[in-house]
């Protein structure tokens, strides 16, 4: 009989696995995944036989394409759910992804397949990323009238250049030599080598960063890598406006990467112009936050999103209806004022997301 549990939890010598068992929706996680992940970290930290954790996906399609937005969704338009789901689900999940951060044991994540949002919290924030040739990910939230979250406002930070601002703005995809560029990657792997590479890291001894450089493979040239000058100088700019402006002198020009910006650009005007203008005010403020900060950021802007339009607006058009045609309020970026974008960055009183040593984000 198949395992129907969502969420398998195994040892294997001093190695412990999580693998996410939803391979028919992309391994995207729902709180009651949350609510088994997180007591199985803790356990393991505590575990002196547990030397260290790898957490994969089921199936060949996806390591987690993110979280469960389509019951947020629900849930916030009153459909069906907990009507408070908005509020707890990215609660639980940021506290997750802070205890991954934080985790005392080597954590590997296995991301064969599509890594997206939530998936990219739940690998890119812990020690160790191992990219297979099927690896495709991406940071899409601006296409759902949302922002890049779980930890983005940092590890977007830390790419090259302006690279996070692309990725984040755009929701571009990327693929292995390019994740391991920009980071979100530690080592490249075969995925014909993931099950030896899983056994080489149960055994009692083994040290985990020479066992993964063992298994290592070159990806090959990082296409990102080429397109830095272009990328760093079309993104430079301080709004959005002017990041559209400078694309377009770019496509204009017929340089060899004169494609890449029309695509960017054209890319750019299909998200929801709030999404953009928050995003790049997120990664702006945001460019020297720890991950605990850039959590607390990220939760306020949730709670804000949830009480408006664009976020239910992008998930219908994306997710439930599927005609890929949002309807965006306000539908243009002029309409986006900067004290609008200011309301998303307010104060949220005691439902901030705080550690005990965190004050709320400025």
């Amino acid at each position: 009989m198949a395992n129907t549990e969502e969420i398998l939890l195994g040892r294997k010598g001093g190695l412990a696995t999580l693998t996410i068992n939803r391979p028919q929706a992309l391994n995207a996680l729902t709180l009651d995944n949350y609510r088994r992940f997180d007591p199985a970290l803790r356990d393991w930290e505590a575990d002196p036989s547990v030397h260290a954790v790898a957490v994969c996906g089921a199936g060949d399609r996806a390591f987690c394409a993110g979280g469960d937005v389509r019951a947020v969704y629900e849930a916030g338009r009153g459909i069906s759910g907990d009507p408070d789901l908005p509020a707890v689900f990215f609660r639980e999940e940021y506290e997750l992804i802070r205890r991954i951060h934080h985790f005392a044991k080597p954590y590997i994540a296995i991301i064969d397949g599509i890594t997206m949002g939530g998936g990219a919290g739940i690998s890119v924030n812990g020690a160790y990323r191992g990219a297979t040739e099927h690896t495709l990910f991406a940071m899409p939230e601006t296409g759902i009238g949302l922002f890049p979250d779980v930890g983005a406002t940092r590890f977007l930070n830390r790419c090259p250049g302006h690279l996070g601002r692309y990725l984040g703005l755009t929701g571009a995809r990327v693929k292995t030599a390019d994740a391991l560029y920009c980071g979100f990657a530690t080592h490249a792997v075969k995925r014909g080598s993931i099950a030896a590479l899983l056994d080489e890291l149960s055994r009692e001894h083994t040290a985990i960063e020479d066992c993964l450089r063992r298994f290592a493979v070159d990806p090959g040239p990082a296409e990102l890598a080429a397109l830095q000058p272009d990328i760093d100088r079309c993104f430079a700019g301080d709004s959005v406006e002017v990041i559209l402006d400078a694309l377009a002198v770019e496509a204009a020009g017929g340089g060899a990467n004169a494609q890449w910006a029309e695509e960017a650009r054209a890319s750019l005007l299909t998200k929801s112009p709030t999404s953009l203008k928050i995003t790049l005010r997120q990664l702006t403020i945001g460019r020297d936050y720890d991950l605990d900060a850039a959590l607390a950021l990220e939760y306020r802007l949730t709670q804000h999103l949830m009480a408006g339009h664009d976020f239910y607006e992008g998930v219908r058009a994306m997710l439930i209806d599927r005609d890929r045609k949002p309807k965006w309020c306000p539908a243009a970026l002029t309409e986006v004022t900067d004290s609008a974008v200011d309301a998303y960055f307010a104060p949220i009183g005691d439902r901030e997301l705080l550690t005990p040593t965190l004050s709320p984000p400025p």
